[in-house]
This record gives structure tokens, C-alpha cells and sequence, in this order.
């Protein structure tokens, strides 16, 4: 497979003269597919599978100016356990913090028999992406070097809607070089700022042309944020891209996902679009933190019969 990066030199111009070949989003089709697919109906066994599948894809997540190290111990507790009564509840797919928590989460997890869930931290000024390169990559650094095995960085939108592509471009391969071996690279776009799909769609290719290995909807800060209709979006250019070079590239879809209804929704567009391959936490996660209460709450209504009270799960 060749690289798409063969056909184009990384410069402004030349990013921009290969984004113009990529076909534009017909926007009635695609929110008439996500609708469609948001129709399927999942029961019983394949339902089970589909809310177990879910809770191992969570990106269990807290990004609050009145974060603690409390609650930080708390919310890797719960990724470890998301059900304490329950042993066959699988373990979430990552506990996402702002960088100077990621040690209290390493710790934590690692002291706790949860030393398979990586720590995400986001990073490159957060949310808003509005800081010098330096500031970017010493944030960068400070997650890294605090045990941080996934960051999630935002683009500067700001850049990419005045179309310097290549400024976009350059900083996305920055913080990658920067992750090397140490790090999966997840690339927020903010779609809620950036107005189109074709925007979505150019801002997917562009930063997995510059080496992420996941692209995600959303800081969770704006609205709209993970639709349906931008995920399939953002799907359906991580299929054109594995046609393309044969590479895989995962996809988190973060911000407005909170019932398990939403959940599986999520899946069924995965499934729908890009197949069976992207059904792991390897490949698609959900960037949420009520959504997991949902999830427990609907898993029990199925090994019971009946839902717990408000009182069986916490409140994050």
C-alpha cells in the first residue's frame, strides 16, 4: 500500500491541493445513514455483548477545574471495578485526566490491580489549543514523563478554519514525534467548531495523515459533539484511509454519549461502516464518565429482571 502522503509534499499548498481531491460529504445522505443505522434494534445476547463491549471501551474521564486527587482515586476504583459486586464487569478501556493528575491516577491503578488501564491525559492547552508550540509540547512532555500512555491533543481550529493546513499539520506530527513508542496519539478535532462535514472530513485525513493513531470528535467542552452523523463522518474517512494505505486508525467519539441507547447506537455505526475489526478498545472508544452508571444499570436490569435503585452506582 502506498502512503497518501506520497501525493503531497506537507506544505500548506500541497496539503491543501489533496484535501480539495477528497469528495465532499453529502450532508442529507449522511444524516439519513446515521439515522437509519440508529434505528437498528440490539436485543438479549447481542445486546449483553454490545453493553459489556461498551463499558471495555470507556474512556472513563474528568476534566474539571475542581478535580481532586480524591476523586481521581475514586474514578480509577471504578475503572478497575466498575461494578464491585460484580467480578464478570470488564475492566473500562482508560481513565482520561488532565496531565498533572496523571501520576495519582498511575499510582493508583497500578497499586490496585489495574495496571492494563492505560492513563490518558489531554494536553496542547486543552481545551481550547490556544498556546505557543512550546507550551504545547512541554505539556506534552509533563504527561509523558508523569506515566501517561495515551494523549489526546486538540488541533488548533482556529488555524485550520483560516486554512493553514500545514501549521495544523506540523504540530500534529510534533506531539507524535514526541510520543514515539511511548504513546498512542489521539487528535481531538472539536467538530462542534469546525461547522461542516466536508471540514470534518478534511480535518479527519489531515491529522491522520500527520501520524495519529486515533481521531476523536470532541473535547466534550462543545456541543454538538460525538452525533451520529459526524462519527459516520469520521468513520467513513477512517475506511477510506485503511483502503488507502492499509493502516488503521482508531476513532473515539467523545462529548453527548451518556445512555447505553447512545452506546450501542455508537457500535452499530462502527460495525456498520468500518466492521467488525474497529469493535475493540483497541479501535473505538467512548469518551464519557455518567455513561458508565448507564451501562451498570441496564446490565443488572438484564441479569435480574429489574433495575437498582439510583444508590447501586456512584456519582461522579
Amino acid at each position: 500500500m502506498t502512503s497518501v502522503l506520497e501525493h503531497t509534499d506537507g506544505t500548506d499548498s500541497g496539503l491543501k491541493r489533496f484535501l480539495a481531491t477528497l469528495s465532499g460529504v453529502d450532508k442529507v445522505g449522511v444524516e439519513a445513514r446515521a439515522a437509519m443505522l440508529g434505528t437498528r434494534s440490539i436485543k438479549t445476547t447481542s445486546k449483553a455483548w454490545a453493553i459489556d463491549t461498551a463499558i471495555s471501551m470507556v474512556d472513563l474521564t474528568t476534566l474539571e477545574g475542581a478535580d481532586t486527587p480524591g476523586k481521581v482515586r475514586a474514578l480509577c476504583e471504578k475503572a478497575i471495578r466498575p461494578d464491585p459486586t460484580d467480578s464478570t464487569v470488564p475492566s473500562v478501556g482508560a481513565v482520561c485526566v488532565y496531565n498533572d493528575l496523571v501520576k495519582i491516577a498511575r499510582t493508583h491503578l497500578d497499586d490496585n490491580n489495574g495496571a492494563r488501564i492505560p492513563v490518558a491525559a489531554v494536553t496542547t492547552a486543552f481545551p481550547s489549543g490556544r498556546a505557543t508550540m512550546a507550551v504545547k509540547i512541554r505539556d506534552t512532555h509533563d504527561a509523558l514523563d508523569a506515566g501517561a500512555t495515551e494523549i489526546d491533543m486538540v488541533i488548533d481550529r482556529g488555524a485550520f478554519l483560516a486554512g493553514r493546513y500545514g501549521e495544523v499539520f506540523e504540530e500534529i506530527r510534533a506531539i507524535k514525534a514526541i510520543c514515539k513508542d511511548r504513546a498512542h496519539l489521539k487528535v481531538i478535532l472539536e467538530t462542534g467548531e469546525l461547522v461542516t462535514y466536508d471540514n470534518v472530513k478534511k480535518a479527519s485525513f489531515l491529522a491522520m495523515m500527520a501520524g495519529a493513531d486515533f481521531i476523536k470528535t470532541s473535547t466534550g467542552k462543545v456541543t454538538p459533539a460525538a452525533t451520529p452523523p459526524v462519527v459516520l463522518t469520521m468513520l467513513e474517512a477512517v475506511r477510506d484511509y485503511y483502503e488507502m494505505t492499509g493502516i488503521r486508525i482508531g476513532v473515539k467519539a467523545a462529548g453527548g454519549i451518556r445512555t447505553t441507547k447512545d452506546a450501542i447506537k455508537q457500535l452499530v455505526l462502527v460495525n456498520e461502516t468500518v466492521g467488525s475489526e474497529w469493535l475493540s478498545p483497541t479501535l473505538f472508544r467512548i469518551g464519557a464518565s455518567a455513561l458508565l452508571n448507564d451501562l451498570l444499570l441496564q446490565r443488572m436490569k438484564m441479569r435480574t429482571g429489574h433495575y437498582a435503585s439510583a444508590n447501586y452506582v456512584t456519582v461522579d
